[in-house]
């Protein structure tokens, strides 16, 4: 008797096992990744241009950003004299494994200490595909209202700290800080959780150190990690 394997658990097997591959070039060469998740404006190159200035003198990093379309967020990060690469996806609203393995020999993994990868701008899509890191990060800004854990969970639940950003205009919107992390912690007891603005750096100690810890952490016993 034979068993019609639906497309969908090709895609994703395949993608699993590339992202395993990707996890064996990182932790060979020495270097933890993190992903970092978010809607479209929440922050993610704020984020990433700000622990760069603040840790390019720590660590060796390095971005990979995902975007549909156009080096803009990738062009940013360079200026800050790190290397960059820009993946286009041509409409996908999400990176996956193979994408990411494909910017990899664009970098010299075995000089670097931290690799930061931006995804494509979406709260669905990107927590169905690993990519191979160590740690998934979420990005949600005030703006975007404080039901979203109820209306994204697949987001929340798949992370392993977030990040509520742009504090700094907190006052402008009936944003309710109580309903929002009882959502986050309903979906992802004891998630690392950090409020920030990288307009201002309310906060971003806080998360820098939660990435040198990591680091660390890492550099000490690269075993043990979740494929994310």
């Amino acid at each position: 008797m034979t068993r019609t394997v639906p497309v969908v658990e090709q895609i994703l097997s395949a993608n699993d096992r590339i992202a395993l591959q990707n996890r064996s070039e990182f932790d060979a060469a020495g270097l933890f990744a993190i992903n970092l998740m978010a809607s479209p404006g929440a922050g993610k190159t704020s984020l990433i241009m700000e622990t760069v200035k603040a840790l390019k003198d720590e660590f060796r990093l390095a971005a990979v950003d995902g975007d549909v379309a156009t080096s803009i967020d990738s062009d940013k990060v360079a200026a800050l004299g790190v290397p960059a690469v820009q993946i286009n996806t041509g409409g996908a609203c999400h990176l996956d494994a193979a994408m990411l393995q494909a910017a990899l020999p664009e970098l010299s993994l075995p000089e670097l200490d931290l690799l930061v990868v931006e995804n494509v701008g979406n709260l669905i899509c990107p927590t169905g595909f690993r990519l191979g890191v160590h740690r998934s990060v979420l990005i949600a800004s005030v703006p975007e209202g404080d039901d979203k854990p109820y209306k994204y969970p697949g987001m929340y639940q798949g992370v392993d700290a977030m990040l509520l950003n742009k504090m700094d205009v907190l006052s402008a919107f009936d944003f309710d800080m109580d309903y929002f992390r009882r959502g986050v912690e309903i979906l992802n007891p004891g998630l690392t959780f950090f409020a920030v603005s990288c307009k201002t750096g309310e906060g971003l100690d806080a998360w820098l150190n939660w990435v040198r810890a990591e680091v660390a952490a890492f550099k000490g016993a690269a075993a043990g990690y979740e494929i994310r």
